[in-house]
């Protein structure tokens, strides 16, 4: 995929893990202790993926030079503490299409 192509399907891919964690981490507690351990154990590939797609959309000039990885990986987890909206997700696919246009180059 085109390197914005690609992070923004990974975005949303994100926001679709964020929601199963949800319902599978109180789940996985008995067997690992308690919901915030099962969180942390699963989180650094996370961030390095973010990393990565956003360096590559840098690198091609799909993306800001100016963008940071983890203020995009931020504004979507500030997405996720919604979740008992009912509308969270479709909240957090709206963001991600603005967090999208705004990493764009100004031309």
């Amino acid at each position: 995929m085109p390197p914005m192509k690609a992070l923004r399907a990974w975005m949303l891919l994100f926001v679709d893990y964020i929601a199963a964690k949800e319902i599978i981490a109180p789940a996985l507690s008995p067997g690992v202790g308690d919901a915030a351990k099962v969180v942390e154990a699963s989180y650094a590939p996370i961030p390095q993926a973010m990393r990565a797609l956003v360096r590559r959309g840098v690198t091609s000039g799909e993306i800001r030079k100016d963008v940071d990885a983890i203020d995009l990986l931020r504004a979507l987890l500030g997405a996720a503490f919604l979740e008992s909206a009912p509308d969270w997700q479709e909240s957090a696919r709206r963001l991600v299409d603005i967090l999208i246009a705004g990493s764009r180059p100004v031309r």
